[in-house]
């Protein structure tokens, strides 16, 4: 049998329909649909989706909610042996706490090219002048992720909110 490199995503695709379903949930609860979930040992450990409107906090993103999980989780804010499935690129807030996590490994469904801070706009998360740099793959079921945004800010635009 010829490899064509589908069994290579495949494993990281269950992942990310995990995130997929965090990211309906936004959708539902009127967030911005980005889902996000921490895998370790082939377990996920954190689970999130972005919930600033809901808590009035900037910060509550998908990804550092569920970095904040993993950490609990872990007792440990090193997130080695991680790996972190976010529906939208990181932003630079996102990526920096990634770096801080020491989270290894990360994939993204779809570039975000106005805040995308991993390959779009900045590449945080592998530059050699900090100390440390995550292994960062953009693209994975891009088209799933990317629906569900467009679907949302059209709702959006069609309901005449900002």
């Amino acid at each position: 049998m010829i490899d064509t490199g589908q069994d290579i995503l495949q494993p990281h695709e269950r992942w990310m329909r995990y995130a997929l379903n965090e990211a309906r949930q936004a959708f539902d609860e009127g967030e911005v649909p980005v889902g996000a979930v921490i895998v370790h040992n082939d377990q996920v450990i954190a689970s999130a989706h972005n919930l600033r409107e809901t808590l009035k906090d900037p910060t509550a993103h998908a990804e550092m909610i569920a970095m904040t999980q993993a950490a609990e989780a872990l007792s440990s804010w090193r997130l080695l042996d991680c790996t972190l499935y976010v529906t939208l690129e990181p932003c630079p807030m996102c990526a920096g706490a990634i770096i801080q996590a020491r989270l290894p490994r990360v994939f993204y469904g779809t570039a975000d090219p106005k805040g995308g801070a991993c390959h779009t706009l900045y590449q945080l998360t592998n530059d050699p002048r900090l100390n440390h740099q995550s292994i960062v793959i953009g693209g994975l079921m891009m088209e799933e992720c990317r629906g569900i945004l467009q679907e949302f800010f059209a709702l959006q635009r069609s309901q005449g909110k900002k």
